[in-house]
């Protein structure tokens, strides 16, 4: 009796123990998945990388307005790391855009880096490998200095709406990520923090979407036409011609068609409407380009299948407002003349993904806000140096009656035909491959000296002299005022701006 009695007591105690500690255990279970749901911020499943997947009981973690290159692509890596995205497309269809169809190699390499590398499979898109230039009956032909990289690295062109569906597909694949049609038709704004948006869908109906950050990728809209059934002078290159006033491209889209671009200067293009645009094409444009495309281009026109689109150049000044962040056109353009606007933006995307990765949280918006002034610092290497290029070589591509601006244009043709690195250094810097602003800046007044060295052999005299000096001058005058509104200090000196090291500490 006595020994039941013991044995019953020490089943009491244990029991007791038990209890107690199941009790504590539960509390601390609800406490952490108190803190959990409080953070809105916790692991339910894996993507198929087998990264974590985030969910956070429907509340979106990013807001991006804006489905075209740089939306689609971001929407996919930030999907990727486990974000809960919300993309809103004003249009679903596939766009039909005269731009946004060449995709430099470097663009290409941030592809691959971003997982999207399949995107510019099955569009019939075609291989690019450098440009070939042309001016006043001469030509030279510049590749892409691609030995160092493997043999699938190259440019590509192709159309630019089959490459966006490709994107978006992508993206919608991911289960975080939801994409809708709908026009955003302002942000959401409490104290002075970008708190979501409110877009109107499809049907008409009103609708608010919340996320700690959104994004903004608006695209932007030469003229342009597409030849039909006609080949290059030298295939898988583009073309650009330094015509009279402005230069001229071509480059393949598909296997049987090709893009023609024509840069109209002036606030004011001739009228499609009256027949103004095409007697503009025919007679000032049509004499200019080789006479293997004349055919082409001339029934291209007879189509009367132009379009035109605004080009413009906008350096990045960014505005931080808590909550938002610009992406894309929407902060940042250049001319096409280099087709470097989508190697920005993926390059763009892969600074803001490794910035975010280390962030568990995004709710507080004022230090969000703080830390991504560091964005604009750490893309500044190869957006200021394909940015530069692009408004200096329009520049210097555009004819002139000044004859400094003549000799310049023609130092510059002749310096890329000399071979070597006097080529494959400015292709670099033009491809994304090289993305060092000293060596654009170098490259350029090396193109000057060489000009002015072209004007004092064998000979000098007063004249000669005094047109170098003025080379010299408008070379400072096209470069200058670009390197001032990108910015001195983040181009060169990106480690003595203080937002650098608001990311250096996740690295």
């Amino acid at each position: 009796m006595v020994a039941e009695n013991i044995l019953g007591g020490l089943f009491a105690v244990f029991l007791g123990f038990y209890l107690l500690y199941s009790s504590q255990a539960k509390k601390k279970k609800k406490g952490k998945d108190r803190a959990s749901a409080k953070s809105r911020d916790y692991c339910v499943n894996s993507t198929a990388n087998g990264e974590c997947r985030l969910d956070n009981g429907g509340v979106t973690d990013v807001i991006i307005v804006g489905a075209g290159v740089a939306g689609s692509a971001l929407a996919h890596t930030l999907g990727k790391d486990g974000r809960i995205v919300h993309l809103i497309e004003r249009d679903l269809t596939e766009p039909d855009r005269i731009v946004g169809e060449l995709l430099q190699p470097g663009g290409y390499l941030k592809l691959i880096e971003l997982g999207l590398e399949d995107c510019v499979e099955d569009i019939d898109a075609q291989r690019i490998f450098g440009y070939v230039l042309y001016k006043d009956g001469k030509k030279t032909r510049l590749a892409y200095p691609l030995e160092k990289f493997h043999a699938n690295v190259s440019g590509r062109s192709f159309h630019n709406g089959r490459f966006i569906q490709r994107m978006r597909e992508k993206a919608a694949s991911l289960p975080n990520v939801r994409l809708v049609q709908g026009t955003v038709t302002s942000l959401l704004e409490e104290n002075g923090t970008i708190k979501g948006v409110l877009y109107k869908t499809k049907t008409g109906e009103e609708l608010q979407a919340y996320a700690p950050l959104t994004i903004v990728d608006v695209p932007s809209y030469f003229v342009g036409l597409v030849l039909e059934n006609c080949q290059l002078p030298y295939p898988n290159h583009g073309h650009v011609i330094l015509a009279d006033p402005s230069p001229i491209l071509f480059y393949p889209i598909s296997s049987s068609e090709v893009r023609c671009l024509v840069d109209v200067p002036g606030q004011k293009v001739p009228s499609l409407a009256n027949g103004e645009m095409a007697k503009y094409l025919k007679t000032v444009v049509a004499s200019q380009i080789p006479p293997e495309l004349y055919d082409a281009f001339i029934a291209a026109i007879d189509k009367g299948s132009i379009k035109t689109m605004p080009n413009r150049s906008m350096p990045a000044a960014p505005l931080p407002t808590p909550g938002a962040l610009l992406m894309g056109d929407a902060f940042n353009m250049r001319h096409p003349l280099t087709g470097g606007g989508m190697t920005v933006a993926l390059s763009d995307i892969v600074v803001l993904r490794n910035l975010l990765k280390p962030l568990r949280y995004l709710n507080d918006s004022s230090s969000l806000c703080n830390y991504l002034e560091s964005f604009n610092t750490l893309r500044k290497p190869l957006a200021s140096t394909i940015n530069t290029l692009a408004g200096a070589l329009y520049k210097v591509f555009c004819a002139s009656s000044d004859q400094a601006r003549k000799e310049m244009r023609e130092a510059c043709f002749d310096y890329l035909s000399l071979g070597g690195v006097c080529s494959t250094g400015p292709v670099a810097l033009l491809s994304g491959l090289n993305p060092r602003p000293l060596s654009l800046v170098l490259h350029f007044f090396a193109v000057a000296i060489y000009g002015v060295g072209r004007l004092l052999l064998p000979f000098p005299s007063f004249k000669r002299i005094w047109l170098g000096a003025r080379l010299i001058s408008g070379a400072s005058g096209i470069i200058f005022p670009i390197i001032k509104a990108e910015g001195v200090r983040q181009m060169f000196f990106p480690a003595t701006v203080p937002a650098y090291y608001r990311a250096s500490r996740f690295k």
